[in-house]
């Protein structure tokens, strides 16, 4: 993922999120032959570091589950270093609908972004709606990293993208994209999360799929799931670093 073609992104789409066990990832790769291809990146290792503000007033909004929401990370493909691309992104969820910005920047312009000493980018509308959501939370810091391991799928010659995310795992000490790929686990060994994301409906033949695997939808975010993890060690004792 080093050379990325378009360094600006924005994206507008429905996503649906599923937990699935080791056999129903067995059944749905093999029906999803007939239909969808492998990425040209295969099976990627991504990590994903969370913004948010010392209540973690982001995390909570996004737990109660409103109409609007809207989360701040920075992503990476792989371990970081100072000069690997790495991915700033505002996602917002609005009835129902995804709706993603991202510039490709670097980790010290992004460090260096949060400390009010520049841009993350080269201006641009982007770069004002990164800032304006930066000011207006205030005192933003990394709280949570969440790792996993993505297959991407896609569709040729159509819009339907899903992803199949093994072995989700994210800490909250040694937030750093540079240090390791190394995190406690989110689900049951074996368990994975799929993700359907398509701009318009949903295709007749997935949908029989996913009736046939007795696959349902799951309202799963994994930055919430690793908040309420640690919010459970706190009551014994614990702590939720920041």
């Amino acid at each position: 993922m080093a050379n990325v073609v378009n360094p600006v992104v924005v994206m507008q789409r429905y996503e649906f999120k599923y937990l699935i066990s080791a056999e129903q990832e067995t059944f749905f790769r093999r029906r999803l032959e007939e239909h969808m291809q492998v990425d040209q990146f295969g099976l990627t290792s991504i990590a994903s570091l969370y913004y948010d503000t010392p209540d973690y007033r982001l995390i909570n909004r996004s737990i109660e589950k409103p109409k609007f929401k809207e989360k701040m990370r920075l992503r990476s493909y792989g371990l970081a270093t100072d000069s690997s691309p790495v991915f700033l992104e505002l996602k917002r969820k609005a009835y129902g609908i995804v709706y993603k910005r991202r510039v490709q920047s670097t980790i010290p312009l992004v460090e260096k972004f949060f400390a009010r000493e520049g841009d993350v980018c080269a201006g641009g509308q982007i770069n004002h709606e990164l800032t304006y959501f930066r000011d207006f939370y205030g005192d933003l810091a990394p709280a949570c990293l969440i790792i996993y391991d993505r297959t991407a799928f896609f569709e040729p010659g159509g819009d339907l993208r899903l992803t199949i995310d093994n072995d989700p795992r994210y800490r909250t000490e040694d937030l750093d994209l540079r240090i390791s790929m190394e995190g406690t686990s989110l689900l049951p060994e074996g368990w994975s999360i799929l993700e359907i994301k398509v701009q318009g409906a949903m295709p007749l033949w997935l949908s029989a799929v996913l009736d046939e695997g007795h696959i349902y939808k799951n309202s799963f975010s994994k930055y919430g799931a690793a908040y309420q993890n640690q919010m459970k060690k706190t009551m014994c004792g614990g702590t939720f670093h920041v």
